[in-house]
């Protein structure tokens, strides 16, 4: 009997009760790239493309507990980590990815929803730089996220390669700083330490053709869930962001609107 094995990838990550972001758009970004979806949930929001109402945090022992069920039975390829809104519960998930040996993770530093709501406590900002930045392969911020970790501003491209460089040298994993809050564009860079500290990072620029839409709830977690998805495929880093960006482009190309307000719902898993 001939048995094929699907790489896993785990997402750990706050859960979207109105499917468009966090651990349900991971799901859906996942299975559309035919791998096997597992998950860990940080909290539960009760939220729509309108904004959040409440989150609810699971306890670090539960996080914990999750973790290890998963990496004891099915380990992951790769991870992905989103929300993940307190310090406790950031130092849990740290603990057990360092004991595990958990390999290609995704960081995504949620800090802000869409919608302006804050969805980290100002105490687990340190915890997630010292705890989980080291960890990872690569960061994703956003340009109000990257500008929020440097205390300064991004007003061209010029600013936006010079904090992702900025940011590797502070924190030693590759950076990824989302151009997608620009005005004018949707252009990101990649920013990659070199062997030697000294030397300057290698910078490459990913340039794709803006989608105008407002279907943009949960682009942020899909991106770096398709990274995750290509780097568990064996892609290069430049390679998985590459792939993982024309994945989000023709995935917000082909949205629907379902949403009754004024945030309609981006459905990733059409694409």
């Amino acid at each position: 009997m001939n048995v094929t094995t699907v790489p896993a990838v785990l997402s750990i990550a706050g859960s979207d009760s109105s499917g468009g972001a966090g651990i349900q758009a991971d799901i859906k970004t996942i299975t559309a790239h035919r791998l096997f979806a597992e998950t860990a949930i940080t909290a539960l929001t009760a939220q729509n493309t309108l904004g959040v109402r409440s989150v609810l945090d699971a306890t670090p022992a539960f996080v914990a507990d999750e973790l290890d069920a998963v990496f004891e039975d099915i380990p992951p390829a790769a991870v992905k980590i989103g929300m993940v809104s307190s310090a406790p519960i950031i130092e849990a998930i740290a603990e057990r990815l360092v004991h595990w040996g958990a390999t290609n993770i995704v960081v995504d530093p949620v800090m802000v929803a869409t919608s302006g709501a804050r969805l980290i406590d100002e105490g687990a900002v340190s915890a997630l730089t010292e705890g989980l930045f080291p960890l990872a392969t690569v960061i994703t911020p956003n340009i109000k996220e990257a500008e929020a970790l440097v205390g300064h501003a991004i007003e061209s491209a010029h600013d936006q390669e010079v904090v992702a460089a900025e940011l590797v040298r502070r924190f030693g994993c590759s950076v990824l700083v989302k151009g997608g809050h620009n005005v004018n564009d949707a252009n990101d860079v990649l920013a990659e330490p070199v062997a030697h500290e000294d030397d300057a990072p290698r910078i490459t620029w990913f340039r794709h053709k803006r989608v105008e839409t407002e279907n943009t709830h949960g682009t942020g977690c899909t991106l770096s869930s398709a990274i995750a998805c290509a780097l568990a495929q064996g892609r290069t880093l430049p390679e998985a962001v590459n792939q993982a960006k024309e994945y989000l482009t023709g995935a917000l190309a082909a949205g629907l609107d379902l949403g009754h307000g004024s945030g309609p719902v981006n459905h990733m898993w059409e694409y």
